[in-house]
């Protein structure tokens, strides 16, 4: 019994109620040294910063004193060590450098004298993964994580509208640029997530769960959990975190095809369990835990001015929803919305959103803006006395090369979008093309169609926001032209 013991995975629960940077670190360095995890070689802390913003965006990321805690412990416990950093990809191609200083790690970064790497900023290097379950025979990711000795995992404890829980598995997405990081990012966004995973393994997981975030991944709701979840297993630490919220495992696709693919657990009999905080207790207090995964049409109903169809999507293994695409990129920009105007849903002009293969009639009521939104989607009918016809473009993964990505820059889409948008100001309808289209691409569109503030020039962001895209832009230079002269 004791061997079988051994070969088991462990995951700790510990219990912390606040944001202590001290009282985390003692508990990380406690949960390593009973992991017996020795940080050794080029050492990488990978925090959640999807997006970040003391007012706008205030639990959307890994807290600063978590990344604190997790630093000290990791130079306490670590040995023969040539580099310690952290490193991560910003979402909604947002300047990383900017969500880190709103997040304010900088202090943090510059009191542990350790390095940054903001990963839209350098070299995107190929790692080859092809196998009989992968989407693609290479995933490009920046060149810091392909080097990386140690990766130390440190996600947010989420919900998330697309894949119901953001762990240390989901937490990957933020390995990789713009440019590659919505390649897939679609139907298949669950495969992409378990795709991920053969790039490189955790050897170490802390998940920030002392505030957890309910309902959406940009916008949570906090929820006072009082946790920290740590293993070196990214499948068993995400099974122990499905099921300290009443989710069952093979709800969560990426974790079942990640476990399917060798990667780890996904059945609490084959985890041992330890740690202060008792599973049962957990799930005690977190009965009344939010998630969002709800359809767009049913989401989007009476109370609110945007009507939505939805169709059917070209993908056999799920036709009739594309959960990591444009109908959760919608969810997320209008709760974007609502975060700069609590009355965004009551100001919002009547919009009609269409998405997927849609047959039929459309309920266009008068003066109705209509969207047609994705390449997957296709529709012909009469609008206001006009013949329209949206044809697919779709193409599956076989056909998307993702060594010829098309770019994802912030300000270059938002020029483009924004042109689009001005030239079908006065059209009966609006077809925005992607796969998906991104939150981004969403904000504008509904900006316009639904004449509303677009929040991208709101003054709490726009100057800021701009100079972190410049300083951005320039660094990636910079470290472009010294690849060159080496």
């Amino acid at each position: 019994m004791e061997a079988e013991m051994e070969k088991m995975h462990k995951v700790l629960i510990m219990r912390c109620d606040n944001y202590d940077s001290n009282r985390i670190g003692a508990l990380i360095k406690e949960g390593m040294e009973e992991l017996n995890v020795v940080p050794t070689g080029r050492v990488l802390l990978k925090p959640n910063v999807v997006i970040a913003h003391p007012k706008v965006f205030p639990h959307a990321f890994t807290r600063k004193e978590f990344l604190d805690g997790a630093i000290w412990a990791a130079k306490e416990r670590s040995k023969k060590v040539t580099e310690i950093a952290v490193g991560e990809r910003s979402g909604i191609t947002i300047p990383t450098r900017y969500a880190f200083k709103n997040a304010g790690y900088g202090e943090i970064i510059k009191k542990h004298k350790i390095k940054t790497y903001y990963f839209d900023e350098v070299k995107q290097v190929p790692i080859k993964i092809g196998n009989s379950h992968t989407l693609r025979n290479q995933i490009y990711v920046p060149q810091p994580v392909a080097q990386a000795d140690f990766l130390i995992n440190l996600p947010k404890f989420k919900a998330h509208p697309w894949c119901r829980l953001t762990l240390s598995l989901k937490n990957f997405i933020g390995i990789q640029d713009d440019r590659h990081r919505l390649v897939d990012h679609n139907l298949f966004l669950e495969q992409k997530i378990a795709d991920l995973q053969a790039v490189i393994q955790p050897q170490f997981i802390a998940i920030d769960a002392i505030s957890a975030g309910q309902k959406m991944m940009l916008t949570p709701t906090p929820f006072p959990m009082g946790a920290i979840v740590m293993g070196t297993n990214s499948c068993a630490v995400d099974t122990v975190g499905c099921h300290m919220v009443h989710v069952d495992p093979k709800d969560l696709l990426h974790l079942k095809y990640a476990s399917q693919r060798g990667f780890g657990p996904m059945d609490l009999n084959e985890i041992e369990f330890s740690g202060d905080y008792p599973l049962a207790e957990v799930q005690a207090k977190t009965r009344q835990f939010e998630f969002c995964m709800e359809h767009i049409d049913s989401y989007f109903n009476e109370k609110s001015n945007l009507t939505c169809t939805v169709g059917t999507f070209p993908a056999d293994h799920s036709p009739d929803y594309c959960w990591g695409g444009c109908p959760g990129a919608l969810q997320e920009a209008m709760h974007v919305f609502n975060g700069f105007n609590p009355n965004v849903n009551e100001e919002i002009k009547n919009v009609h959103y269409v998405v997927g293969q849609v047959e039929g009639p459309l309920n266009i009521e008068k003066g109705q803006k209509v969207i047609f939104v994705g390449d997957c989607t296709s529709w012909k009918g009469d609008i206001n006395g006009q013949k329209v016809s949206i044809e697919s473009s779709y193409k599956p993964p076989c056909d998307t090369d993702e060594k010829k990505t098309k770019s994802n820059d912030m300000v270059l889409k938002t020029i483009q979008t924004l042109w689009r948008c001005f030239k079908q100001r006065n059209a009966a309808y609006v077809h925005a093309k992607g796969c998906p289209v991104s939150v981004g691409d969403h904000v504008h569109y509904i900006s316009m169609l639904g004449k509303i503030k677009n929040i991208n020039f709101d003054p709490r962001m726009v100057i800021p926001l701009n100079i972190a895209y410049w300083k951005m832009r320039i660094q990636r230079a910079l470290n472009r032209l010294l690849l060159y002269i080496a």
